[in-house]
């Protein structure tokens, strides 16, 4: 479970921000750190999407890049709670590099242990497929992706309202 804060809400975006992500050690790509253990991200979940995206940093606030998840279609049980199932694979777009398909081993482990198969993981290897064509695209991510910055999200937060 991820608590995170909520800044923005909208038909068609949810915006949350966690000041210092909970990790045990760097994400890394390609040698490259994406996102470091107490470091803050911003992250966008699309009602109905297969996805979720997070605007990563480093701890300095600098920006790294963008990282899908693909995960189930959120199911909204609260209006400060939700649940999804992560699909185990995810799309890198670093600030220097093209976008890149990640954790495939993790997806072969879940399908050899019986945790996915069929529709579910022919739809997670599309939605990774139609993320990664999609983030090759100078139009990716959408619109409300670069519009919430971690700037913005600090001061939403610290005026204590949505802006």
């Amino acid at each position: 479970m991820y608590v995170q804060h909520l800044v923005h809400r909208a038909p068609d975006v949810v915006v949350t921000y966690v000041e210092r992500t909970p990790l045990a050690r760097p994400l890394v790509v390609d040698g490259e750190v994406a996102l470091e253990p107490d470091a803050p991200a911003v992250w966008f979940t699309f009602p109905g999407a297969w996805f979720d995206l997070g605007r990563f940093h480093r701890r300095d606030g600098s920006f790294t890049g963008f990282y899908a998840n693909v995960i189930t279609p959120v199911e909204f049980i609260a209006d400060d709670a939700w649940r999804t199932t992560d699909l185990f694979l995810d799309v890198w777009k670093g600030v220097r590099g093209e976008p890149r398909l990640l954790d495939e081993d993790e997806l072969e482990e879940a399908i050899r242990n019986g945790w996915i198969g069929g529709e579910l993981e022919e739809r997670a290897r599309a939605e990774a497929a139609r993320l990664l064509e999609a983030a090759a695209r100078p139009t990716w991510p959408p619109p409300s992706v670069l519009e919430w910055t971690l700037e913005r999200c600090r001061r939403v937060l610290r005026a204590g309202r949505d802006g």
